[in-house]
């Protein structure tokens, strides 16, 4: 298709593109080819949900998406080469002419089983290489543009939180809070990020509960895990109302949570390895006496997509850097009797972090 004429605007996310591309070559990579609709909106700012977008160093750079994408792809992208595919058949005959040379090709290893048979048809003689984790930690430092993106999202977080803990009463239903949430991202947001949790009482011992008929009765505490999507990203948060006069098992637990919480954004700063920064927290849980209690990592990345790099897993050996945003998330769960997970958002600045999620009390 033409492109309109006149000056054409820089890709916001040229840089990013730019290094992909020159990682790929210094691993003798010819092209890569990314599917997934996070990876390709991290390069080239298109968002749809079909497309491949192929990458070749030195070279330009080209989309294929269908029809129904074409135009908008154009509009929102007139740095990038948009062709047209009408059938998942055209896509395989289109790589296979673009890569008659190609002898080793970077692929997501998380492609549907029937694009990467696509991709074995379209190169039968070429070697195929998962490039998922270096796509990943590309889009791990985020540009100023998303950290501001991701910020206003928290910010609108923070806001429909403070409004529901205004209004919500024991009495009323997990499923009730939760459709209020909603309706409340809906109308001042793009929604939500990922389905709003909600868990009243001993439910959140599940730490992903879904919501049900469940009542918030009187005295017992109420967890909430939410997060807006808003300008094309993501935001994350989790609070608890803590009733006036909790047991002392629920005080102490939430004790312990939020120290855990306070000590691993304290050591949050570039150069820290995110496996030392898991460590704190779980240090500090195991130490309080629930060993086995808090079962999932310290917390992941945000961005295009709720769940992204870098990760604060016990294994993870990433290092910190500069415009990365990840949750911190400690919990302890202890089933049929109480949960309690407190999380904010993150973003690692030159010289530590900045906490971005300022609801209070957590």
């Amino acid at each position: 298709m033409k492109k309109t004429p006149g000056k054409v605007p820089c890709n916001p996310f040229s840089q990013r593109l730019g290094g992909v591309a020159r990682r790929a070559a210094e691993k003798g990579i010819d092209a890569l080819i990314v599917f997934s609709q996070a990876n390709r909106r991290s390069l080239v700012d298109v968002d749809c949900d079909n497309g491949a977008l192929v990458v070749e160093p030195g070279r330009k750079t080209v989309f294929y998406t269908d029809f129904r994408y074409t135009t908008m792809a154009e509009r929102v992208a007139p740095w990038l080469d948009v062709r047209t595919m009408w059938k998942a058949k055209d896509e395989t005959k289109a790589l296979a002419r673009m890569g008659r040379r190609w002898k080793r090709i970077g692929y997501e290893g998380s492609v549907a089983a029937t694009r990467y048979l696509r991709m074995k048809e379209a190169f039968p003689d070429a070697e195929l290489v998962d490039v998922q984790r270096e796509l990943l930690l590309a889009r791990a430092v985020k540009t100023p543009r998303e950290i501001e993106a991701i910020r206003a999202a928290e910010a609108l977080t923070c806001g429909i939180w403070e409004e529901v803990r205004a209004w919500a009463r024991p009495g009323m239903t997990e499923k009730e809070i939760q459709r209020r949430v909603r309706a409340l991202m809906c109308e001042r947001a793009d929604g939500e990020a990922f389905d709003t949790i909600i868990c009243a009482g001993a439910n959140a011992a599940e730490c992903h509960h879904v919501p049900d008929g469940t009542v918030w009765k009187p005295g017992r505490p109420l967890l909430a895990d939410l997060g807006a999507k808003a300008g094309g990203v993501c935001s994350d948060m989790t609070r608890n109302i803590v009733p006036e006069k909790p047991d002392a098992r629920y005080r102490k637990a939430y004790a312990t949570v939020l120290e855990a919480n306070m000590a691993a954004i304290a050591a949050v700063k570039p150069g820290a390895v995110c496996g030392d920064i898991d460590a704190i927290a779980r240090s500090i849980i195991d130490k309080a006496g629930y060993a086995g209690a808090f079962g999932h990592s310290l917390g992941h990345g945000v961005g295009f997509e709720i769940h992204e790099s870098p990760n604060f897993a016990p294994k993870s050996g990433t290092v910190l850097e500069p415009g990365m945003l990840v949750t911190v998330e400690p919990g302890i769960y202890l089933p049929g009797k109480l949960g309690v997970r407190i999380e904010d958002l993150v973003l690692v600045t030159e010289t530590g972090c900045e906490v971005l999620s300022a609801a209070s009390p957590k």
